[in-house]
């Protein structure tokens, strides 16, 4: 990481100052300033103003030498306040609260009006700052809200209206891939839900693979038999849980087969539940090749989102499918493993396994 003092070194002479100021080098800003003899303003190094001749621009240690100069702030970067990107963050947190905070979710053209932009811009500083479209954003926070008011609400209709849907069809149409279920059922805790599971043993502890009637909901590993049994129920406290099925534990050995020996590849459906950003970090997760990995940097790049590494990283924490939705081939950019939900260790086996049943 550069210092002050070497940033401070590395814009020292008026060549490196006016190649900054050709490049609008946003690293370059608190270093210098420079001034347009023309206009009479001084700037900071990335103003996005159109750049003026060489000649007549002149380049200052401090806004306090520029002004001394003679030269005023310019109205565009704003030398002489925050940045545009502390602006733009500032904005976009206000904006977070307000969808967060309100009984009825704003939409986009409220969002932007009181951030003072136009909707185009708002839409494309808040992706830039959040790694998310504002919609995106608000259906994370909806569903969010409608998993914390259907326990508690006498219906579902008012935890719609709760979780700041304005109307029941605009609810409905997204509940299924908001919820995973039913949101009747949901607000029972699954009940009606069958969900078959089966605990088994392998070289990386105990295993536990459980399934809905759409396909494989969980697969969680770890030493204690009776907590992987006691996460299980309190994601679906009042679904029937079914174990002890013959049939069903030949899935489980298929899992510990895939476990032992990822060559053989491991093809089940699955029961994907969570947010669409999870969603899509899970399925960006099922593309990436055994025996390889990438850096949470790189996966939210390919998302399109570069600056939500923390959001991708926090779906990979999250997501219940482990080894058929590979979270553990995600490491950090400096090539460290980083967490892992069942463990480091685990992951630096799987990663080996893989490694070895490539070559």
């Amino acid at each position: 990481m550069m210092t002050a003092t070497k940033t401070k070194d590395k814009y020292g002479s008026e060549a490196a100052r006016w190649k900054a100021v050709l490049e609008r080098d946003q690293q370059a800003e608190g270093t210098f300033y420079y001034s347009v003899r023309t206009t009479g303003v001084y700037c900071k190094p990335s103003c996005p103003s159109r750049t003026a001749k060489r000649e007549n621009v002149g380049f200052h240690d401090s806004r306090a030498d520029a002004e001394k100069a003679g030269f005023r702030p310019c109205k565009r970067c704003r030398p002489d306040g925050g940045s545009v990107k502390d602006e733009h963050i500032a904005s976009v947190a206000n904006a977070c609260r307000l969808v967060a905070s309100s009984e009825e979710t704003p939409d986009l053209e409220t969002l932007a009006r009181k951030a003072g932009m136009s909707r185009f811009h708002f839409q494309r500083v808040f992706k830039q700052i959040t790694g998310l479209t504002p919609k995106a954003y608000v259906s994370a926070i909806q569903a969010r809200r409608m998993r914390e008011e259907l326990p508690k609400r006498r219906s579902v209709t008012e935890a719609i209206y709760e979780a700041g849907f304005n109307s029941n069809g605009r609810f409905y149409a997204r509940s299924e891939a908001m919820l995973g279920m039913d949101p009747k059922k949901f607000r029972g805790g699954g009940p009606g839900e069958t969900i078959r599971f089966a605990i088994g043993e392998c070289s990386l502890g105990t295993i536990l693979v459980a399934s809905s009637d759409k396909g494989v909901c969980a697969i969680h590993l770890g030493d204690d038999p009776e907590l992987l049994l006691a996460e299980l129920e309190g994601r679906f406290p009042k679904a029937e849980l079914i174990g002890g099925d013959k049939d069903y534990e030949k899935l489980v050995a298929k899992v510990v087969g895939f476990v032992e020996a990822p060559g053989i590849g491991l093809d089940l459906p699955l029961d994907v539940r969570g947010t669409a950003f999870q969603q899509r970090v899970w399925q960006a997760l099922r593309e990436i090749p055994p025996g390889t990995t990438v850096s949470y940097a790189a996966l939210a790049e390919k998302l399109g989102s570069p600056r939500a590494v923390r959001a991708v990283a926090g779906a990979c924490a999250a997501n219940a499918i482990g080894i058929a939705i590979p979270c553990h081939r995600v490491v950090r950019t400096d090539g460290g493993l980083g967490g892992y939900r069942w463990g480091v260790a685990r992951k630096r086996e799987l990663l080996d396994r893989e490694t070895k049943s490539g070559s």
